[in-house]
């Protein structure tokens, strides 16, 4: 297996979006992964914020490995 191109990832922080708002998928996803963590998603959550939050709950549940 290759390791990802390290460049093509990049840091919520320096997303150009990131303060937009998150995604109609983005919350949609959040949402699962919560109820499966048994966790709050709060709301008004930007891309960038979002996307850790997803990150974080990913790990809790062990989703999207």
């Amino acid at each position: 297996m290759t390791e990802p191109d390290t460049n093509a990832i990049k840091d919520p922080d320096d997303w150009s979006t990131g303060d937009e708002p998150a995604t109609g998928a983005q919350e949609s996803y959040l949402h699962t992964l919560a109820t499966e963590a048994h966790e709050d998603v709060p709301d008004g959550l930007t891309k960038a914020d979002a996307s850790r939050k997803i990150d974080e709950l990913q790990e809790k549940t062990g989703r999207g490995r």
